[in-house]
């Protein structure tokens, strides 16, 4: 599949092409990013809004340190759970690090699957309001009283496009489309579609020596994905993942409102720790979580039509990424 020019993301001919290793959860990024390393001076950036965070390293899968001391890794392990991470700020650090990496005369790699991150980067940032704790909280206390699904056809009332591609307990992303209505009378689906800029107001222009292209791992059998992901989370289970949410709930600053804690996985493990579910709910509850974010990163994925696609359900998965990742680099 030949390569689109990203024109928010620099598409002139000395732009320098930085390949973006991107799929769903369980689709192998971590061992195509690393097979590739193997060949080339490489140093990968992490795409993904739950590793950036310190002390959650079984339910985010993080790279273990045996993994990271195959090529350096970048924005992992840089804020404290209790802190806020937005798109915006990892635009930022992003785009500096990348630099940094390029100066250096090494080839930086983008990988994970946090698709808001990588819309961030390549596209800018679209107008919308920061979070702001007052409407939050009243919008946790109506959810309380009511639960998500009246907050969910609250949203539908106003925001039908947003309320559509939710699911009805998705409470992170309904309270944060009701947030954005309440703080500027628009829907979110509106401001969405209005052309990107910085936070700062400016266009695209510090990523306009980059070309970014997308080597995208898609499952060619659903099923196959959703058998790893299960698998997966029991490997977390029998890991310790309840340990390490215990251990996070122990601490004083820490609630099931932070973006952290909502994080598949962690949620569904501290509801098992209040009590509010049994074990085999948990576990079930976590499976089901992790499709539905699945479902919603190969969606992102699919209207990338420059994308390079690998099927990581072929059993030469991984050498055909590092090959897509090659002819990404070297502008083929």
């Amino acid at each position: 599949m030949s390569v689109a020019s990203n024109v928010a993301s620099g598409a002139g001919s000395e732009a320098t092409p930085i390949a973006c290793v991107l799929g769903p959860t369980a689709s192998g990024k971590t061992a195509a990013a690393l097979a590739f390393a193997a060949q080339r001076p490489v140093e990968i950036v992490s795409v993904d809004s739950a590793l950036v965070y310190r002390e959650m390293d079984i339910g985010t899968a993080k790279p273990s340190a045996e993994e990271r001391a195959l090529a350096p890794h970048h924005l992992i392990d840089i804020i404290d759970p209790a802190d806020a991470y937005s798109a915006a700020d990892f635009r930022t650090d992003a785009l500096r690090v990348i630099g940094e990496i390029v100066a250096r005369g090494r080839v930086p790699l983008l990988v994970g699957g946090t698709m808001l991150y990588y819309r961030a980067l390549t596209q800018g940032l679209n107008d919308l309001p920061a979070a702001d704790a007052d409407v939050r909280s009243q919008l946790d206390a109506d959810a309380a009283r009511d639960g998500w699904p009246a907050l969910h056809a609250r949203l539908a009332a106003v925001d039908p496009t947003t309320a559509a591609r939710l699911a009805p307990n998705d409470s992170q992303r309904i309270q944060r489309a009701l947030e954005v209505f309440m703080l500027t009378g628009q829907p979110m689906s509106t401001l969405l579609t209005a052309p990107a800029a910085t936070a700062a107001g400016h266009r695209n222009d510090d990523a306009a020596p980059y070309r970014f292209v997308p080597v995208a791992l898609e499952p060619s059998d659903r099923s196959v994905l959703h058998a790893r992901i299960a698998a997966r989370f029991d490997a977390m289970l029998s890991a310790g993942l309840v340990d390490e949410v215990r251990s996070l709930r122990a601490r004083d600053d820490l609630h099931p409102g932070l973006p952290s804690m909502r994080c598949v996985g962690y949620r569904q493990v501290w509801e098992y720790l209040d009590g509010e579910t049994d074990y085999d709910t948990m576990h079930d509850k976590g499976i089901f979580a992790t499709r539905q974010l699945c479902k919603r990163q190969l969606t992102w994925l699919r209207a990338m039509p420059e994308r390079l696609i690998v099927d990581c359900c072929a059993g030469d998965a991984t050498q055909q990424a590092v090959e897509a990742i090659e002819r990404a680099v070297s502008g083929a």
